[in-house]
């Protein structure tokens, strides 16, 4: 039997999984729905604003949760999954509450929220109870001042509108907690002023990696909206096989004044990409897979493939080349699967527990031919070369699916039977 829940904090909701009584888990949670109508009646919490299957959102009363705790929430009953519109009583704790600016009632210090805590009443209906409220910092370097949590009614400013200096700290500290598609999602769903702010407030690092995971349509509207050397330190960050899609969707005079922003390395490897025709293993591809020489130990190559920064398929194999090692190489001699390696002696030789049996992709080759190549060998990735043998790149699993969905799945989602919707198309089409 579950206990009834008590009092949480709006921003450690973001990202739990929602679970129903059977232990499936239905959905995720996104955004906090209250109702704030004035500074002296106390705010209501009407919902968990929830993504569903497909990217689908939704909202979850509080009278159906039953359990909180630091890793997940369960409800109870059957989930009305009619798309959530947002109506102009309401108001989102992520998107609009946090940053906004507000004064400490007794004091009249000025701050800005940083959290929102709220808790169930005895009628089981939700209220918000406490607010964090972070002081402007002092001194030349401005740091942060201090958070204080204090009572709801202690807060004036909850029920005005968000103005148009409201700041960005608190949201980016959020976004920074979450994984990229995530934060992806929350930034998709922001007021345009409000992603804007956050946007702006992003390192180029972090931006990149959240820009990959957002729709198309998304990925070009901010691009266009950023000056044009920011733009391109951007680009820079993003993987070159994402970035040449996102390149692709520009109109071509932008395309090229942001390639010619960009570090010559960074940019021929984007250019590179965008040579190869669309949905081909070129196109998709990766040019920077972990390449070795013959003589790398497999110490060496298990140190490389610990960088956080590869993608689990892009981990899964080692590329053994003859020089020069950066793509295009010299000839690629074979392939090492990292559970083979693991199984080697870390002072041996990669080159001893090559998979040189396995056929290698062609540039050129179809989306539909490197998906049966995929599946034929069991592989989650698969070199790249051209005529002379030399490696171009890799393709990966999560490449292939990438192009194989629909154009626009990231904000199209899913259709109600869990199967993908509308005509096969690739990221640039």
């Amino acid at each position: 039997m579950s206990t009834r829940p008590g009092r949480v904090f709006a921003a450690r909701l973001v990202g739990l999984p929602v679970f129903d009584p059977s232990g499936d888990q239905v959905a995720k949670v996104r955004d906090v729905v209250v109702i704030v109508r004035s500074d002296t009646e106390r705010p209501r919490v009407i919902g968990l604003v929830a993504e569903v299957l497909g990217r689908r959102r939704i909202v979850i009363p509080m009278t159906r949760v039953t359990h909180i705790d630091a890793t997940q929430i369960t409800v109870t009953g059957l989930l009305d999954l009619r798309r959530y519109e947002q109506r102009s009583t309401e108001t989102l704790v992520m998107a609009e509450l946090l940053d906004r600016e507000v004064t400490l009632r007794d004091s009249g210090v000025p701050g800005v929220v940083h959290d929102v805590g709220m808790e169930p009443e005895r009628t089981h209906t939700w209220v918000v109870s406490r607010i964090a409220v972070t002081e402007p910092g002092k001194g030349l370097r401005r740091r942060r001042g201090p958070t204080h949590v204090v009572e709801w009614r202690d807060v004036v400013g909850l029920a005005e509108p968000a103005g148009a200096g409201q700041g960005a700290t608190q949201l980016i500290h959020a976004l920074n907690e979450m994984r990229p598609a995530d934060a992806a999602t929350l930034l998709h769903e922001l007021p345009p002023e409000r992603r804007t702010a956050v946007v702006a407030a992003l390192d180029d690092e972090r931006l990149a990696d959240v820009l990959e995971e957002m729709p198309e349509s998304d990925q070009v509207e901010i691009l266009e909206h950023l000056d044009t050397e920011r733009a391109a330190d951007v680009l820079e960050e993003m993987s070159p096989d994402d970035a040449a899609d996102l390149i692709a969707d520009l109109p071509p005079e932008t395309a090229e004044i942001l390639l010619d922003l960009m570090e010559p390395e960074e940019a021929e490897d984007v250019r590179r990409l965008l040579s190869y025709g669309e949905d081909t293993a070129g196109a998709m591809m990766t040019p920077a897979p972990v390449v070795l020489g013959p003589d790398a130990t497999v110490a060496d190559a298990l140190a490389h493939v610990r960088n956080p920064d590869l993608t689990p398929a892009l981990a899964a194999l080692v590329y053994v080349c003859r020089p020069p090692l950066q793509t295009p190489t010299g000839r690629l001699i074979g392939v090492a699967h990292i559970q083979r390696l693991l199984r080697e002696p870390p002072s041996s030789l990669v080159a001893g527990a090559l998979d040189d049996s396995l056929e290698s992709l062609r540039p050129d080759a179809t989306l539909d031919q490197v998906a049966a190549h995929l599946a034929l060998y069991n592989l989650v990735a698969a070199p790249v070369v051209d005529e002379a043998g030399q490696l171009l790149g890799a393709v990966t699993v999560d490449d292939l699916l990438d192009h194989m969905l629909p154009a626009g799945w990231r904000d199209r989602g899913l259709g109600e039977s869990g199967a993908a919707a509308g005509p096969r198309g690739g990221r640039r089409g």
